[in-house]
């Protein structure tokens, strides 16, 4: 019998900060007296269990389709190896996107049911990824998916947990974390570039070439910066949130790496890099948007 902490491995844990923090930051957007604790957890737990299923079927249609072959450095590794069984983790997906749905018929019941089409929604999106029939990562909308359902789509949703209202406050203030998690998603692509061209998986990054794919990461990694500055010149973010801006300075590592090119292996770092810029970035912003809460 497999045990829980393989599942949860298979889980790929590393990836659900991309859920956790833009899940905080909407909750955390809402004014002190109308911020529920238990709510906010609830907003983040259903955040975290539809890309748990996501991160499950993206492992299964991979599979399926031949694009996790022993010399892909993104492969999970599970099915590969023979530990858990392609069905098994298929099944695995649909249940965190039922628990993840359960979460979310909570919510609606305590809060409102406008809830329940952002998470019909959210979960199409996390198994349509990869998942038949429209296999949205194989023909370049990789990038467009995770940036509207890992940004605004969390962020607004979340906010409105606590608010009961959607805004363009909300909104605008989720755009940095979304393009930060699109440039997730693109130095996975660059990284995969040849790859994914084998294997015949459209991504931007393999129609517009390496040259410039290479140009829309550093306009990602720019556009952060610019997003987050908006959102507090334009008075959707307040001014501690402007703490990110720290991050700035390990941004700069990023565009080295993927400048200088090279094998896949040293791109990972690039992925690797950018991911522990996202966490690192959110939760600077949620720190200062906090802190507003003190000083006002």
């Amino acid at each position: 019998m497999t045990s829980p902490n393989t599942w949860f491995a298979a889980s790929r844990p590393f990836s659900f900060t991309a859920a956790v923090v833009p899940a905080v930051v909407g909750s955390m957007l809402a004014p002190w007296d109308e911020f529920t604790w238990w709510t906010a957890l609830l907003a983040v737990l259903g955040s975290v269990l539809f890309l748990a299923g996501t991160n499950f079927t993206n492992d299964y249609f991979d599979h399926k389709k031949g694009t996790d072959g022993p010399e892909a450095l993104g492969r999970a590794g599970y099915i590969q190896r023979g530990i858990l069984s392609p069905r098994s983790v298929f099944i695995a997906g649909l249940v965190c996107f039922a628990a993840g749905a359960a979460v979310g018929i909570v919510l609606c019941l305590v809060v409102s049911w406008e809830l329940f089409w952002v998470g019909v929604a959210s979960a199409l999106a996390g198994f349509l990824y990869t998942g038949w029939p429209l296999h949205l990562a194989y023909i370049g909308l990789g990038e467009i998916v995770v940036f509207f359902f890992m940004g605004p789509t969390i962020v607004m949703g979340a906010y409105f947990v606590q608010t009961e209202r959607w805004t363009w406050d909300a909104f605008i203030v989720s755009l940095p974390i979304a393009f930060l998690v699109a440039a997730i998603l693109h130095a996975n692509n660059l990284r995969d570039i040849e790859h994914d061209r084998k294997s015949k998986k459209r991504t931007v990054a393999t129609v517009i070439g390496r040259k410039w794919a290479n140009r829309e990461m550093y306009l990602l990694l720019a556009a952060v910066y610019v997003a987050l500055v908006f959102a507090w010149a334009v008075g959707a973010l307040p001014w501690p949130g402007l703490l990110a801006l720290a991050t700035l300075p390990t941004a700069w590592p990023i565009v080295q790496v993927v400048r200088a090119g090279g094998n896949p292996k040293k791109l990972n770092l690039a992925l690797f890099k950018t991911a522990q810029l996202h966490m690192r970035f959110g939760a600077l912003m949620a720190v200062g948007i906090g802190l507003y809460w003190v000083v006002g």
